[in-house]
């Protein structure tokens, strides 16, 4: 077991940012990296290098710095994260875990060989693949790109072979995987924690819906059945094994009547837990932070049902209305990033609301939605 006195984080964006706020709480010292100054992260870590995620000087930099190396989001290089480990850095999750998470054929074929379900799928490199892949998997289908794609990006649903020559075109050379459309009835998610020693704790199951691919809201209790719930805790504690994780993540599935199917792993803090700053005795960022500090990880407790609603940016303006009316309802937390554009669909900041049951904090949290806008500020 390791003296961890200062955390590094490779991501300055809101999960950095409330990932701080609780390792802070906790005492500890965090030290981000991230090309943009003053971001969401940067804003409340004791330090922020500014630099590129592939700045191996800079990588090396935030090493030295710290006694274990973390990361908010999945998409940065490989190789950042392979010569923090060369130099004898502790990152977690590891390299390997970065390395199948952030390929969606690698991902998919490792769920599947783990024993999980999930929907016919097959790997396009080139016009010859595709062809394959119309042959054995069929339409529709939804036809991705392996690496870099987020709510919603580098993603097309095709329904006849003209839509998958188009995608593929679209795509431009970029490794595709052609995978199976399935036409499932909700998206539900789990978030775990697994430490060191191979304790693994699960969160309540969520239920997620989307707006453009990008996640709207965040249900919890997901409203399935008891059993559906203990199948994707089971699925995602498998795969949490198989992968040797340490730290928290993400698991979502797509339910289809009473199957199940893996969609994607997330080694990391997710959008889906945000409500778990407020619903849970402990949040999903101090699960992180005890998990890769080597704490003693507790069972979530969840104190009430409860909505997350994320505040999207809709380019009409930076300022938010109806704060003050939000606010008003005692059940009702408001976490605000500290961007300064809101762009549209820009993750901008968060509420959840606390209620007896889903339905009451469904209706609350509706409510509460609409008092919410965005202007442009007032001219002098």
């Amino acid at each position: 077991m390791r003296d961890i006195e200062t955390i590094g984080i490779l991501g300055g964006g809101q999960l950095g940012r409330m990932l701080t706020l609780e390792a802070k709480r906790m005492g500890y010292r965090v030290v981000t990296l991230e090309p943009l100054p003053n971001s969401p992260c940067g804003q409340v870590a004791d330090e922020q290098i500014v630099a590129a995620y592939d700045d191996l000087r800079a990588i090396g930099e935030l090493g030295a710095r710290c006694d274990v190396v973390t990361y908010e989001f999945e998409n940065i290089p490989l190789a950042s994260v392979r010569a923090l480990e060369n130099d004898g850095r502790l990152v977690r999750p590891s390299g390997d875990v970065l390395r199948i998470a952030q390929d969606r054929l690698l991902e998919k074929t490792f769920v599947r060989d783990a024993g999980c379900t999930v929907a016919p799928f097959a790997g396009v490199s080139d016009a010859s693949d595709l062809e394959r892949a119309i042959e054995t998997i069929g339409f529709p289908a939804v036809v991705k790109t392996t690496r870099g794609g987020y709510d919603g990006k580098g993603q097309w649903v095709v329904r006849d072979v003209a839509d998958a020559r188009a995608a593929f075109a679209e795509a431009n050379g970029a490794v595709l995987i052609f995978e199976s459309f399935v036409p499932f009835d909700l998206e539900v998610s789990v978030i775990c924690a697994r430490g060191s020693d191979g304790t693994i704790v699960s969160f309540p199951v969520t239920e997620n819906q989307h707006d453009h691919g990008v996640l709207a809201t965040t249900i919890v209790p997901a409203r399935v059945s008891d059993e559906i719930a203990a199948r994707v805790k089971s699925q995602a504690v498998t795969v949490g094994e198989k992968l040797g994780i340490i730290g928290a993540y993400c698991i979502e599935f797509f339910v289809m009547a009473d199957q199940i199917f893996v969609n994607e792993i997330a080694p990391r803090v997710h959008n889906s837990g945000h409500y778990s700053l407020d619903a849970t005795q402990i949040s999903q960022y101090e699960a992180h932070v005890r998990a890769i500090c080597d704490l003693p990880l507790v069972t979530p407790k969840l104190f009430d049902a409860a909505v997350m609603v994320n505040i999207l940016g809709t380019n009409s303006g930076d300022r938010l209305d109806g704060v003050h009316e939000l606010l008003a309802d005692p059940d009702t937390k408001l976490h605000v990033y500290g961007k300064r554009h809101a762009a549209l669909r820009r993750k901008m900041a968060h509420f959840t609301v606390l209620g007896d049951d889903v339905a009451a904090a469904l209706a609350k949290a509706e409510t509460a939605r609409g008092l919410l806008s965005w202007r442009a500020p007032r001219s002098n």
